[in-house]
């Protein structure tokens, strides 16, 4: 025998049929009403419109940002990973190194200056609000030493400045004393990599100096004539030499130092980033043109730096 239902499921089952019921006469009215009064049918339904349509729009815009956050991270990870790639393999492979003879490892030099003059009237190293100051060249120099702190230590490329840095440390004497701007060993070494100037294992390509005077606003150009009186007037005109020495009284392979003055007795000043005691003496000419590097590529192995043009 059928069990009667409840009264409180009777009165359930009314209240759906009661809500269907009014919403199949709202469906049917509003259909109605948008065939025969169409501009209410649109005020009716203008809110539910209005508000699906705000739906899709945001929906489209957030897929649209994750597809393109999406495609950004893949550009990063695949820029990161090409970039590790790169810096591993060049460490992996064979340094492409200078010739034995311009391998610039920082050392003693294989000569001792037996005609050493030092003059303080002549030339002195002062600190001058807290930077060293070579004094009695042509202009005075700002001097920075590749051995001292901190730029020892600080790397020129996966290399570190105090062994390998003179191209850097010549150049930033240069750059620091000949314009406006005051750059650093470790500045100019950052830079000298990014130009590609860093020879790994073997100090810098001879192509530094003239890019880096190109780069500052100053000129390089190889001198035509190495003689004693070239150098001199070189100087005496008012610019600076840098010079590629070989082995001698300034080091056992290849070493730039600058040449900053001429004295009255006709020696040449120098300003030597391995060594402060080198760059207060006093230079014979000829010592210096006679262990002049060997290297003739990118203007070696003696160029004279003037001003940019104004």
């Amino acid at each position: 025998m059928k069990r009667p239902s409840s009264p409180r499921r009777v009165r359930r089952n009314l209240i759906l049929l009661s809500l269907l019921a009014v919403l199949c006469i709202g469906a049917v009215e509003l259909a109605a009403c948008r065939y025969y009064e169409p501009d209410l049918y649109l005020q009716i339904t203008a809110p539910a419109r209005r508000g699906a349509q705000a739906a899709a729009t945001l929906c489209a815009r957030t897929a649209s940002a994750a597809a393109q956050a999406a495609a950004e991270a893949h550009r990063q990870v695949s820029r990161g990973v090409g970039t590790a790639v790169s810096l591993w393999q060049e460490l992996l492979s064979p340094a492409e190194e200078l010739p034995q003879e311009d391998s610039q490892l920082a050392g003693e030099p294989v000569l001792l200056y037996e005609n050493a003059v030092t003059d303080p009237a002549v030339t002195e190293l002062n600190v001058i609000n807290g930077q060293e100051i070579l004094t009695g060249g042509t202009i005075p120099i700002v001097y920075y030493n590749q051995a001292s702190k901190p730029w020892a230590d600080q790397l020129y490329g996966t290399d570190d400045i105090g062994r390998y840095g003179c191209g850097p440390a010549a150049m930033s004497m240069v750059v620091s004393s000949m314009t406006e701007e005051d750059v650093n060993p470790a500045e100019m070494a950052q830079w000298a990599v990014s130009q590609g100037y860093w020879a790994r294992k073997s100090g810098s390509y001879l192509s530094i100096v003239e890019g880096t005077a190109a780069g500052y606003g100053l000129t390089a150009a190889p001198i035509a004539e190495r003689t004693a009186d070239a150098v001199q007037h070189a100087l005496l005109s008012g610019n600076l030499l840098v010079a590629l020495m070989g082995p001698g009284h300034f080091t056992k392979g290849g070493h730039f130092i600058v040449l900053r003055g001429v004295t009255l007795s006709g020696a040449i000043l120098v300003a030597d980033p391995n060594s402060r005691e080198r760059s207060l003496l006093e230079w014979e000419p000829e010592v210096i043109l006679e262990e002049l590097s060997a290297s003739t590529a990118n203007g070696a192995p003696l160029w004279v730096i003037s001003p940019g043009e104004a």
